[in-house]
């Protein structure tokens, strides 16, 4: 996030020059407050001194893009941090299957590199695989969510084939004549309420198998974009093709955000991720 203008003055208030241990604001603001003891002139004048260091600091562009790289830098830090933390809710199984695209992923950046300098146009790429990894964790870390309730749900309550004989029970039972509005009435709860546990079994299994599609579906497009960096004529052209396979991803991630209101699987504290670079923590040799 790009650093507002008290952001700017912030710093500015703060600044200190390599080589000095106390800010020079700070020294001058100490030096106009003594004076001022002897002669409050000192501190109308130290208050306008004030003012005009800061508003030239502040405005100064040198100045700004030092603070912009200085917060760039906080913000991929904290945001390579939380999803260091979302990576290590993952099962064994998850983690494998992630670590093995983040290679694959950076697999791509390093056979453009080659040990000389990094092409124009890699850095872009490494932004949008990220967010191809980022899509990857979040169906990875759903998929968890719910096979956890699936397994939960089994575990601690009747199979389906049990639920369907009670309902097939529950049927026959209905089928008398000789109940009572009561009983009858209480019967057809019963029978609603095993129905739409089937039901959410169901949902549950279908949804399985359709982060299972997405998954294999996104690990598919990195080795196409993989063999595709090979005979991409530039950089450029490989980013683009990056760039249309991740937007083919918006509707998966609306699904997902559905998906985290029902089971809490992952919550969107990133707007972004954080650019795959060439020399992160999954870097393996091939």
């Amino acid at each position: 996030m790009k650093p507002s203008f008290s952001d700017y003055v912030r710093e500015a208030f703060h600044a200190r020059p390599i080589g000095m241990f106390v800010p020079p604001n700070w020294v001058g603001l100490g030096v106009f407050g003594l004076l001022g003891l002897l002669n409050p002139g000192f501190w109308v004048m130290g208050v306008g001194l004030e003012l005009a260091y800061l508003g030239i600091l502040a405005t100064s562009k040198r100045f700004q893009r030092l603070i912009d790289a200085l917060y760039l830098g906080k913000t991929t830090k904290t945001r390579q941090e939380m999803v260091n933390d979302l990576v290590n809710q993952l099962g064994p199984e998850g983690l494998k299957r992630y670590r093995a695209l983040e290679v694959r992923c950076r697999a791509i950046l390093e056979q453009q590199f080659r040990g000389g300098p990094i092409p124009t146009g890699v850095e872009t790429q490494g932004e949008g695989l990220s967010r191809l990894l980022w899509v990857y964790l979040r169906l990875l870390l759903t998929r968890q969510a719910i096979e956890r309730i699936v397994r939960e749900t089994s575990e601690a309550r009747e199979d389906s084939d049990r639920l369907d004989e009670r309902i097939r029970a529950l049927e026959a039972q209905l089928k008398e004549t000789n109940l009572t509005e009561d009983l009858r009435r209480s019967l057809a709860g019963q029978m609603e309420i095993l129905q739409q546990r089937l039901e959410k079994r169901k949902e549950a299994r279908d949804k399985l198998a359709f982060l299972d599609a997405e998954l294999t579906r996104i690990q598919e497009q990195v080795e196409l974009v993989r063999e595709q960096a090979v005979l991409a004529a530039s950089p450029e052209s490989l980013s683009q093709r990056i760039d249309q396979i991740t937007t083919t991803l918006g509707g998966t991630n609306q699904w997902i955000r559905e998906q985290q209101q029902i089971y809490g699987a992952v919550e969107d504290l990133l707007a972004e991720p954080p650019p795959l670079s060439l020399d992160g923590p999954a870097k393996q040799s091939q």
